[in-house]
């Protein structure tokens, strides 16, 4: 493995797409430089991405969540030792996809804040792009602080927090809270992120062993998360142990050919809907017009139809220009004889029941 390491990042466009000439004039200028994850040789790479989003305040009063959807971004760095890797002494490495929803509670500021520099905290990590994993968690974290040092935001405003980066075939997802990313396989439901709430097993232990309380599934009887950026006034110093925790909790895994789609939602999708009926309806609504954008809406639309009581964001990103194939389930060949006698029998007793 090329021994990469990040000197600096001159400038962050992340909404800007570099072509080859570009490069050529604006050296340092970029988002992402790779990841630490083993990508095996595989025939099967993304070869299009598409997505759609939708965003719904339901039945409150203020929309607080935010979502970003980004993709083919680039990253110039400087290389360890002077390594030429593309003749000028620079790196490229790409991501093909960031996917992000903030569900943010309290007011906007928390998860507007987030949104805007979280991506900037995570390729400026030292950790990246060597281990990605390592800067991703460390992002997390410096985009809480970042945010508790700003005065003109309201510190006491909130947010969960779900990021998903594809580099190649490799996705990997990270998640603060209780939003969710779901894989589509194939109409299988494969959940890449797990919803941090107090009464989870693993979260109550960590609280009560920081000495947080829950107070009928809430968080010292106030938030209804475990984890989550923001919500200082619920924290401790910088880096002491807190029951409510910014770290996130990461997956990854290489897509295949069977991968269809990336579903990623706030709570108020998930708290009416199951990740695999969620699946299930986006599946049918790909095959009937493999548009992600309608399929995102359509997602929105049922869960308002079963009376979803929250703010509703959807992201729904497709990793083929086709509509998922139709999947065909064989039916079992039963093999056997009946006797003249039992057909005899059998034909009676239909003619009674006629």
């Amino acid at each position: 493995m090329v021994n990469l390491r990040v000197i600096s990042v001159k400038v962050w466009t992340p909404y800007r797409f570099l072509n080859a000439a570009d490069l050529a004039l604006e050296v340092g200028v970029g988002i992402v430089i790779g990841n630490s994850l083993d990508i095996e040789e595989s025939e099967f790479f993304p070869a299009v991405f598409r997505s759609g989003s939708c965003a719904e305040g339901g039945p409150k009063q203020y929309m607080e969540d935010e979502a970003l959807y980004l993709k083919r971004l680039i990253c110039v760095c400087g290389i360890m030792d002077k390594l030429l890797v593309d003749g000028n002494g620079f790196g490229l490495i790409f991501v093909d996809v960031c996917g992000q929803v903030f569900d943010g509670h309290g007011g906007t500021d928390a998860a507007s804040f987030v949104k805007n520099n979280i991506l900037r905290f995570i390729v400026e990590d030292s950790h990246f792009p060597i281990c990605v994993e390592k800067a991703i968690e460390s992002a997390f974290v410096k985009a809480d602080y970042a945010f508790a040092d700003d005065s003109a935001l309201d510190i006491s405003s909130g947010t969960t927090a779900l990021t998903a980066l594809i580099f190649g075939r490799t996705l990997v997802v990270a998640n603060a809270g209780d939003c969710r990313a779901v894989l589509g396989r194939r109409g299988r439901a494969i959940e890449m992120s797990k919803d941090h709430k107090p009464n989870c097993s693993s979260e109550r232990l960590r609280i009560e062993k920081l000495g947080g309380v829950i107070y009928d599934g809430y968080l010292n009887g106030q938030l209804s998360v475990a984890r989550a950026l923001g919500d200082w006034h619920m924290k401790g110093p910088k880096g002491s142990p807190c029951p409510l925790s910014a770290e996130p909790e990461l997956q990854a895994t290489n897509l295949t050919e069977d991968d269809e789609f990336l579903i990623m939602g706030c709570d108020g999708l998930w708290d009416v809907m199951s990740s695999q009926g969620a699946v299930t309806i986006a599946r049918k609504e790909l095959m009937l017009h493999n548009d992600p954008e309608r399929c995102s809406r359509a997602l929105v639309r049922e869960a308002l139809r079963r009376n979803a009581c929250d703010n509703l964001t959807v992201i729904v990103i497709c990793f083929s220009q086709d509509p998922p194939h139709q999947i065909e389930i064989p039916l079992p060949r039963v093999r056997g004889n009946i006797s003249a006698e039992d057909l005899n029998l059998l034909k009676g007793i239909l003619d009674r029941n006629s």
